[in-house]
């Protein structure tokens, strides 16, 4: 089944006179527990890409499905509702709420999705136990380190339990040390049936994927499923 569905996906924005073609005609699917990479140089246009894939904007023309449901047209509400309950954001910036514990970061989805409290609690608790930070629930992000920072944000994404898993760069602000721990992490999340949309310049994090989907000047140029993934 897929998860992703795109057809003749066109993306075009006007930067004072000149109008931008960020996207220009792409298809492609993305199926059940499958593990992509998606590269390209700047302005290859995977960030509009990636914006579109998490319902935080909508296609110039052309078609998107998430879960099989058009997307396209949708009115924000619904389109939020969708987004809330079968994505999960990974950022490279980690994005967490400075002056609030790594438990209360995990929780804010839960929050927004209505979930009773003691229902909220077990699931935090599971989701930062998953990513090896049980220990650390009630530490700010200032008293974690970059790769800490960034497994809250994996459980924060799992928490919801969603359909898909979008990471932009979540390696790029990592040493590589912490950057092979997030990527095991991935690697373990998708061994257990996830799907994963992964954004990254890097090509030694992108063979770390099942299949890599590069870009360039808005088309997809190539598709490459991957022998062995590890």
């Amino acid at each position: 089944m897929s998860v992703l569905e795109l057809e003749d996906v066109t993306k075009s924005y006007a930067t004072g006179d000149v109008l931008v073609e960020a996207l220009r005609g792409v298809s492609f699917s993305v199926g059940e527990g499958e593990f992509v990479a998606i590269m390209g140089e700047s302005g290859s246009g995977k960030t509009t890409l990636l914006g579109i894939l998490g319902c935080l904007d909508r296609p110039t023309t052309g078609s998107y499905k998430l879960v099989g449901e058009e997307m396209t047209h949708l009115s924000e509400t619904r389109r939020a509702r969708l987004r809330g309950a079968r994505i999960g954001f990974i950022f490279q910036a980690y994005n967490l709420l400075p002056r609030t514990t790594a438990a209360q970061n995990v929780e804010l989805p839960l929050v927004y999705a209505g979930v009773p409290a003691r229902e909220r609690k077990r699931r935090v608790l599971e989701a930062l136990a998953a990513v090896g930070l049980a220990e650390r629930i009630d530490h700010q992000p200032n008293q974690l380190s970059g790769g800490q920072q960034q497994r809250v944000a994996i459980a924060r994404a799992l928490v919801t339990t969603p359909r898909v898993l979008l990471a932009d760069e979540p390696t790029g602000n990592l040493d590589s040390a912490s950057a092979e721990e997030v990527l095991e992490l991935l690697a373990q999340v998708h061994a257990q049936g996830s799907t994963i949309v992964m954004v990254t310049h890097s090509s030694e994090v992108a063979q770390r994927a099942s299949r890599i989907l590069r870009f360039a000047d808005g088309l997809l140029v190539g598709d490459e499923l991957l022998a062995a993934v590890g």
